[in-house]
């Protein structure tokens, strides 16, 4: 292990233990502080691996998460920000990748495989964007439920014409309590199901699988952990560690469940990944730039 004293390493200097013992803390929701700490490496060495992480987790992801069998999808978006709360952001720094950001997210309610993945805004512009990566991925026609979030429904047109069956599910919040605390939701007080297009079937209108893969992601990275300091300070970084964490929990994470990861269940792999196969995705793209 590294002194604490942590002279900064090239990625190239790293050996493949190395890299493995930091991305373990990154996967497992540690924050980059505390895993210099762990470690022993300098910051600026632990942002470099993540920034180089990042896009080969999300390269084999955009080649290989394709033609997907799937039946049923979910989407849903999550919320958190970067650098500050909107309210918070300098007139100087406002612009995107400050203040508020989105990340939307597809599951297959079967496998429990997060389909795409897309960090931006909450608006028509990303809805599209994201419908069509999805709409990409799969084989077949599927059922798909969202939030009654509007900006779905001409996006969801866009990307699938009439060759999908879906339904939003819409809650229905009461009044804000203002005797609660601070960071206590309005209570739903019921939903309504709402075919749009197709034929949906009522039984399976349901976000309950993509938001609980999206508690999931609020829980084991600490970019989403509320009232802490571990949130994002740059938008790429923040981009890099959603794409390492929906790598890591559809490849390497066993689901309590199925008792297999998500790739697994979705015929992906044959296998549950370890840590050093995807440090083994990293270096392929050194020696093919070599």
């Amino acid at each position: 292990m590294p002194s604490r004293a942590s002279i900064l390493f090239s990625m190239k200097q790293l050996k493949t233990e190395q890299r493995v013992e930091i991305l373990k803390g990154l996967v497992e929701g540690v924050g980059i502080n505390a895993t210099c700490r762990m470690t022993g490496f300098a910051k600026n060495t632990v942002l470099k691996l993540l920034r180089d992480i990042g896009p080969a987790c999300d390269r084999y992801h955009n080649e290989h998460v394709r033609n997907l069998s799937t039946k049923r999808v979910q989407c849903d978006e999550i919320w958190s920000f970067v650098y500050a709360k909107q309210k918070n952001v300098p007139e100087e720094k406002r612009g995107f990748g400050v203040g508020d950001i989105w990340t939307w997210t597809a599951l297959d309610a079967g496998s429990k495989l997060m389909i795409s993945y897309l960090v931006g805004l909450r608006d028509a512009g990303y809805a599209f964007e994201f419908m069509n990566d999805v709409a990409s991925r799969l084989a077949n026609r599927v059922q798909m439920t969202t939030d009654g979030h509007r900006p779905y429904l001409e996006a969801v047109e866009g990307s699938f014409g009439a060759d999908i069956d879906y339904a939003m599910l819409v809650k229905i919040y009461g009044a804000e309590r203002a005797d609660e605390a601070r960071y206590s939701p309005a209570k739903c007080i019921g939903t309504r199901r709402a075919g749009i297009t197709g034929n949906p079937d009522p039984k399976h209108i349901s976000t309950s699988y993509v938001e609980r893969s999206n508690l999931t992601l609020r829980l084991m990275n600490r970019r989403f952990t509320r009232l802490t300091l571990g949130f994002s300070k740059k938008i790429e970084n923040h981009i890099h560690a959603i794409a390492l964490y929906a790598f890591h929990y559809n490849f390497c994470k066993i689901h309590s469940t199925l008792r297999v990861t998500p790739a697994m269940e979705a015929g992906l792999t044959d296998h549950v990944w370890e840590i050093e196969e995807i440090v083994a995705l990293l270096q392929t793209k050194e020696k093919r730039a070599a």
